[in-house]
């Protein structure tokens, strides 16, 4: 089975994490904050938080940033649920905000109508998450406008996204948000095995992550209450909980990301061999790539024309000739937690419409030229896509 994503290590990578196994620091020690500011200098951004996971960045971002009862975070329909999850884990509503038919990221016309409409009866939102889909960057510039204009804080969910520009700046630069938040999962660019980054310019906003990630305790004298503290002594100054990323897990990712921009240039070239197959065909709707921005590639989406039935049967076809594909996303507010809470289908018709008949192909480093050929000849083989 050819899988729709995985991760790339190699002899480098293993030998640094050996010899974190070897040393004296597994976890608390001097790799994480080395690969924290690999990470700032990569994206020309003054702080970066290592967590455990880019579902944990999303909450310690939308906790620092004051989301809690009575708030309300908007999202888009069509990505992992971890990207509405943080909300009703702040004790705060939930909403989302339709995409756009072309990148399929948060359409900001739809966004603006949300907003008039919304500032009209109060219930403006704390925090919009736009969610950079498949790697591809959201309009940060109109998002960041509208952020100013009606006050709400912006954290770019770029789990997909890191080795991504938007307007010549780096995906992470934050440039135009309060926050961006990095998945180091198998799947994605670089991998960390698992973990998670928050990204910030705000120092302040940083220190409290800081804090949150590690039980909201410090051992900095300057923060204490208690004067003339004793060398050993520490303080819990906010609520938090172990969001710690391991000195192992840190030393991997630091190895990864000396060759992003190889694995992203491969990635780029896989779906540049995927464009020129599947363009052609007029039952295949390929990915779009704005000018302003230039993709991480972490999927190579094409959606069915034929629809749910066709998507179904070419899933089913490609599965049986060993080609892993994969759908993304099930729409969060489709599913029976959310619906719960009142969603239905028909709230969010692009979304919709686009996850009834997407397919996500594989793409990954190490796949060969001979893997990407079986699968573009597998795929202009199936009926779903012939009639």
């Amino acid at each position: 089975m050819i899988p729709y994503g995985k991760q790339s290590i190699s002899k480098d990578d293993i030998e640094v994490v050996v010899n974190v196994l070897k040393s004296d620091w597994l976890t608390q020690g001097p790799t994480v904050p080395k690969f924290e500011q690999a990470i700032a200098n990569k994206c020309n951004v003054k702080y970066a938080v290592a967590v455990n996971s880019a579902t944990s960045a999303l909450e310690i971002a939308c906790q620092s940033l004051g989301l809690g009862p009575g708030k309300r975070l908007w999202t888009v329909p069509n990505t992992f649920v971890a990207s509405a999850n943080c909300a009703l884990r702040c004790g705060a509503s939930i909403d989302f905000v339709d995409i756009t038919s072309d990148t399929h990221n948060m359409c900001v016309n739809a966004l603006t109508r949300k907003l008039v409409e919304a500032d009209t009866v109060n219930e403006l939102p704390h925090i919009v998450v736009p969610v950079h889909f498949a790697g591809h960057s959201c309009d940060m510039k109109a998002i960041g406008t509208l952020a100013k204009k009606y006050g709400f804080k912006v954290v770019e969910d770029a789990a997909h996204a890191i080795g991504g520009t938007y307007d010549g700046n780096a995906v992470g630069s934050c440039k135009w948000s309060d926050a961006t938040v990095f998945s180091f999962h198998p799947v994605k660019i670089i991998t960390a095995a698992e973990g998670g980054m928050v990204l910030t310019n705000n120092h302040a906003l940083a220190q409290d992550m800081e804090l949150r990630r590690s039980h909201g305790i410090t051992k900095s004298p300057e923060m204490f209450t208690k004067v003339d503290a004793e060398p050993w002594h520490y303080e819990q100054i906010i609520l938090g909980a172990n969001y710690r990323l391991t000195d192992i897990q840190a030393a991997l990712a630091l190895s990864q990301l000396k060759r992003i921009n190889e694995f992203i240039g491969r990635r780029r070239n896989i779906s540049a061999k995927y464009d020129a197959a599947f363009k052609p065909n007029q039952s295949i709707i390929t990915p779009v790539e704005r000018p302003d921005a230039q993709s991480a590639w972490h999927l190579y989406t094409i959606e069915i024309v034929g629809g749910p039935k066709n998507r179904k049967s070419l899933y089913d076809f490609l599965r049986s000739k060993g080609v892993g594909v994969q759908i993304h996303y099930i729409p969060v507010h489709l599913q029976p937690y959310y619906r719960d809470l009142g969603f239905r289908e028909g709230d969010f018709p692009i979304a919709e419409k686009y996850a009834s008949r997407t397919i996500s192909l594989p793409l990954y480093p190490d796949m060969t030229d001979d893997d990407v050929a079986q699968v573009i000849d597998i795929v202009n083989s199936a009926s779903a896509v012939t009639n």
